[in-house]
């Protein structure tokens, strides 16, 4: 089986990567002036990931509805499942800044957002191919999107080293520290798109 060029399934998907993809840009463009930038950020962040879960409860509706399906039933949930993961990050990072009312992004922060947006873009193309049927194409994107993670690790030791060898004040630690982590655990969640891809690569092509 295979995407039709109007399949709902691959409209859905292609939505999900459009707008984690929008998502993923506001985060990384967006500068923070001023506490009260925060709640406009968070708020922004929140539109979008809601907005992420309306196009995921919509292939549930379709894949409850429809007798046959272009891939597995599994395969085509985890991978709207997995991609929602990511927007879920961004939300959940934008709530940290917000929460603990930083407005001053480090080097480390902006190395490991913009390592992100670079997976999510590689996410957005993979899904691109994908409806168009263009399975073998997907491994190159899906081998940068595990690069972009890997890197991501790296950025985070160097974080958290520089962060116990240079901050004194405990509080701090524990914020910047929490957000290195939760940026990572996006780079993680981009990584579980991959393998996702990888998957429906193996049965399908």
């Amino acid at each position: 089986m295979a995407f039709g060029k109007k399949d709902k399934f691959s409209i859905l998907l292609s939505e999900i990567a459009v707008n984690l993809k929008e998502g993923a840009n506001y985060f990384a463009d967006y500068k923070l002036k001023n506490v009260s930038d925060l709640q406009i950020f968070f708020e922004k962040m929140k539109e979008y990931e809601t907005k992420g879960d309306s196009y995921v409860h919509d292939i549930i509706k379709e894949l409850n509805n429809a007798f046959i399906t272009p891939l597995e039933r599994e395969d085509i949930l985890h991978l709207a499942m997995s991609m929602d993961d990511v927007l879920d990050g961004f939300e959940q990072c934008a709530a940290l800044f917000e929460m603990y009312s930083i407005t001053d992004a480090d080097e480390f922060m902006l190395k490991l957002v913009e390592a992100i947006r670079n997976a999510v873009i590689e996410i957005e193309k993979a899904i691109a191919l994908l409806t168009n049927k263009k399975l073998l194409q997907i491994r190159a994107h899906s081998i940068l999107i595990k690069d972009y993670e890997s890197k991501c690790d790296g950025i985070l030791r160097q974080s958290i080293k520089q962060l116990f060898a240079t901050e004194k004040d405990p509080i701090r630690i524990i914020q910047y520290k929490e957000i290195y982590e939760n940026l990572e655990d996006i780079a993680d969640s981009c990584q579980g798109v991959a393998n996702t891809l990888e998957t429906i690569i193996m049965k399908n092509a």
